[in-house]
């Protein structure tokens, strides 16, 4: 198994093999291949423009998994719709640009037994300067919820999106090494200068599209 990164553009050129595992790692109703097809290229066009962009992808014989993110933008908007206020520490980081989203992520089912999906998530966040990650999770996907959990994962609220009413799982992972004094592994190191703050699988889960 080989886990490579690519750049924005090898990713754009990847692009209809990426959309094939996803068809072929998601059950879909009959007929409907097509549409989640249609649906995840047109995420995942979005997605690769984002400044600062990084994909993963796993390679056996083939194309077996990938994941993906980018910088969540300092201005906020990534979180716009969530149902309380932002945590100061969280509005520090993202203002300071040290959060990163994790935007998508697919792996075969043949390969899930093995904890590829683990592997991507830690590559994937490793060495990023960056103190947090976010993701979004639908909220009726309890599965991906668990899954997410056993991660070390944490929901922070819910993010209502009234154009297209979507309900979603705000959920961030600390990326900094737990100690005693930064047991929550948020501290300030001098890699990413990040304000410091005193806090008071045999599946894979999908992945909504973050808020524009």
């Amino acid at each position: 198994m080989i886990l490579r990164l690519l750049s924005r553009w090898q990713a754009e050129e990847l692009r209809e093999d990426l959309a094939d595992l996803h068809v072929e790692s998601y059950e879909t109703a009959a007929g409907q291949e097509f549409n989640g097809r249609e649906d995840f290229l047109a995420r995942l066009a979005q997605d690769v423009q984002q400044p600062g962009f990084t994909m993963l992808i796993a390679e056996a014989t083939t194309l077996v998994g990938c994941a993906y993110g980018y910088p969540v933008p300092r201005d906020g908007s990534w979180w716009r719709g969530l149902d309380r206020e932002l945590p100061r520490h969280i509005e520090q980081l993202t203002a300071s640009g040290h959060v990163f989203a994790v935007a998508g992520m697919v792996v075969h089912p043949h390969e899930r037994h093995l904890g590829l999906a683990d592997r991507l998530q830690d590559q994937l966040l490793a060495n990023l300067p960056a103190s947090l990650a976010a993701t979004l999770l639908d909220q009726a996907d309890i599965a991906a919820l668990g899954v997410f959990r056993t991660w070390g994962w944490q929901e922070i609220g819910e993010v209502h999106r009234p154009h297209d009413h979507a309900v979603l799982r705000a959920l961030v992972l600390p990326l900094g090494a737990r100690t005693l004094a930064a047991p929550d592994g948020l501290a300030h190191n001098a890699r990413t200068q990040r304000p410091g703050y005193s806090a008071d699988h045999p599946s894979v889960p999908r992945l909504p599209p973050p808020a524009r």
